[in-house]
């Protein structure tokens, strides 16, 4: 009889939730969704922030370490979002078919996947660790600082893409708080442990990387439990059978994230690549930028993350013309924000960076750098919804393509030519090239899915 009851709940809660994603309206309930979301985002980048300012304390070197440490926390997250993202797309559209059984089972696949992946990275990443922060375009100076950071970041490797992978789930049911109380949980200890660990107990650049490998643990508890007891759906790994149809799905729904991250991860190499030539302050300055910049993306992001479970939902049940104001609501939205955001950015640009780095050469890049992405940051609200909506609709092939434009197919080879012809401008400015390209390849492909949905 308990079982049963238990059922009859856990059914109750998922019509509920879609009576709310499909009949409430839509502009609030984006709102809602996506306030969530945008904490967590911001939480996550605070997170880096910490280290990054704290690092910044320690010296110019270690400072570059945590731009060669960014690629492979990206590659964390592109596993990471690619389960999560990927079985999430397809769970949200289940649950608007209301099949929710099938949704259980893209659940529990997406969250396992993601956990052996970061074991995966964790064992090759630890056997060739020195090798592979020299590939990332570390000096001889900074490579061992990343070394040290990296190792415990390492270890906790498959709670860290768990974390993310249930970030996304938990979101994808419209459960956006549950995710944001795993994140902030993490965070708010991290900015008590990362000065303990690296000024109070003389750890160093090592004691920032074990603050980050033990806040991300805790984060990864929280947010299974969450999922487990809390959750429209509740993970289960008795659910997890996958078979081929299910990965399939999984695989298409979250290969663009994939190869956005892992884009952004090769792009995020070349940059440092690029800058090597131009000594430590350069590859300082562009990692300090590449944190800011992620922090005014975030909040966007977040915005994005409220739109896609109200669109798999809504894309699901067949209700294109929600789908069609959702998205023209965040499009307008996210721009006036990066606008705004822009502003900001330019008139605060030295501020910004002597607050990680007060080192007068990177001081000298990092405004650079700001104030030519202050010109086309306005672009990416376009960019990043036109990718988010593809994806979730499961055009696979489209956002695939969209999502590997901004960081690769148009940034790293920009990084990588520009600055043989302008010198370390070519690497302040590649960015805001890669950008202006991928709005232009962005905009008919997004007129000709919106046309679909008439």
């Amino acid at each position: 009889m308990i079982q049963v009851h238990a059922h009859q709940i856990r059914r109750t809660d998922a019509d509920a939730k879609y009576r709310q994603m499909t009949g409430s309206p839509v502009r609030p309930l984006i709102l809602r969704l996506c306030l969530p979301a945008v904490v967590s985002n911001l939480v996550t980048t605070a997170y880096n922030l910490t280290d990054t300012f704290f690092i910044g304390q320690l010296g110019t070197a270690q400072s570059g370490a945590i731009g060669i440490a960014f690629s492979v926390m990206t590659v964390l997250q592109a596993l990471g979002f690619f389960f999560g993202n990927g079985a999430g797309n397809s769970m949200s559209r289940e649950l608007g078919k209301q099949h929710n059984d099938r949704a259980s089972r893209l659940l529990a696949i997406g969250f396992v996947g993601a956990v052996l992946s970061g074991l995966v990275v964790a064992c090759c990443g630890l056997a060739t660790l020195r090798v592979l922060v020299t590939g990332l375009g570390a000096t001889d100076t900074i490579a061992p600082y990343a070394v040290q950071y990296l190792t415990p970041i390492l270890v906790a490797a498959p709670c860290v893409c768990g974390s993310f992978a249930l970030n996304g789930l938990l979101r994808y049911q419209g459960q956006s708080a549950f995710g944001m109380i795993g994140l902030v949980s993490g965070a708010l200890l991290n900015f008590a442990l990362a000065p303990l660990f690296i000024f109070v107990l003389r750890m160093g650049i090592f004691g920032a990387g074990l603050a980050t490998g033990i806040c991300q643990t805790l984060s990864f508890a929280i947010l299974t439990t969450m999922s487990a007891r809390f959750g429209v759906l509740r993970l289960s790994l008795r659910q997890c059978r996958p078979d081929v149809l299910l990965v399939r799905e999984i695989i298409g729904g979250g290969l663009p994230s994939l190869v956005r991250q892992a884009a952004g991860s090769i792009a995020v190499t070349c940059v440092n690549i690029a800058a090597n030539p131009f000594g430590d302050a350069a590859i300082a300055g562009m990692a300090i930028v590449m944190r800011i910049m992620l922090g005014a993306n975030s909040v966007i992001i977040g915005l994005g993350q409220g739109f896609q479970p109200v669109c798999g939902y809504n894309y699901g049940a067949g209700l294109n013309g929600r789908v069609r104001e959702a998205y023209w609501f965040c499009v307008t939205l996210s721009t006036a924000v990066l606008a705004a955001l822009g502003v900001a950015i330019w008139c605060t640009a030295p501020q910004l960076v002597e607050v990680f780095r007060s080192d007068p050469a990177v001081v000298q890049v990092g405004v650079a750098a700001l104030h030519i992405q202050c010109f086309t940051m306005v672009l990416n609200g376009v960019n990043m919804m036109g990718n988010m909506m593809s994806q979730t609709m499961g055009k696979t092939g489209v956002a695939s393509f969209l999502a590997v434009c901004r960081m690769g197919l148009f940034l790293a080879p920009t990084v990588l030519v520009l600055p043989h012809v302008i010198g370390v401008l070519g690497v302040e400015a590649a960015q805001s090239v890669s950008d202006v390209l991928s709005f232009l390849v962005t905009v008919p492909f997004q007129r000709r899915l919106l046309e679909g949905l008439r």
